[in-house]
């Protein structure tokens, strides 16, 4: 499987090796700059432009959830293993911890002195790690 963006800011999920779409997603306002498979495969978290973060449900072949708070572009969105939390990096020089199912903003780092440019949860533990654009990794606790 392959997720490409475009720039009508849709984005299609291709099977591999025929070439087949099997989902078109339409939601964001603007580019898409990144998504990430749910730890079951059964959704996908994208991140964009337009300063919010989405949930996409294969099997209800839509966006369910939108996650609204960064100030700037959000570049990356990645899944706890567990599936119920998503952490996104944004050019707001801050990350933050997204509760899937009270959705809602459980916490917001701030820290860094530029961009966020990625994230990424250490698997099975409460650890998250962010690269930004002022040359440093952060390791943060999720539960703090």
């Amino acid at each position: 499987i392959v997720v490409t963006g475009s720039d009508d800011h849709l984005w299609k999920m291709w099977a591999l090796p025929d070439g087949n779409i099997i989902m078109t997603g339409e939601g964001h306002t603007d580019w898409l700059s990144g998504c990430c498979f749910h730890p079951s495969g059964t959704q996908l978290v994208t991140s964009s432009g337009d300063t919010t973060v989405q949930i996409w449900d294969f099997s209800k072949r839509g966006c369910i959830l939108t996650f609204e708070g960064h100030a700037r572009t959000v570049w990356d969105g990645s899944w706890h293993s567990c599936g119920d939390f998503v952490a996104s990096a944004s050019m707001d020089n801050t990350s933050k911890l997204w509760d899937v199912n009270s959705e809602r903003c459980r916490y917001t780092t701030c820290g860094h002195k530029d961009s966020v440019n990625s994230i990424e949860f250490l698997p099975f533990s409460n650890t998250v790690l962010t690269s930004s654009a002022d040359k440093t990794l952060s390791l943060w606790d999720a539960r703090t």
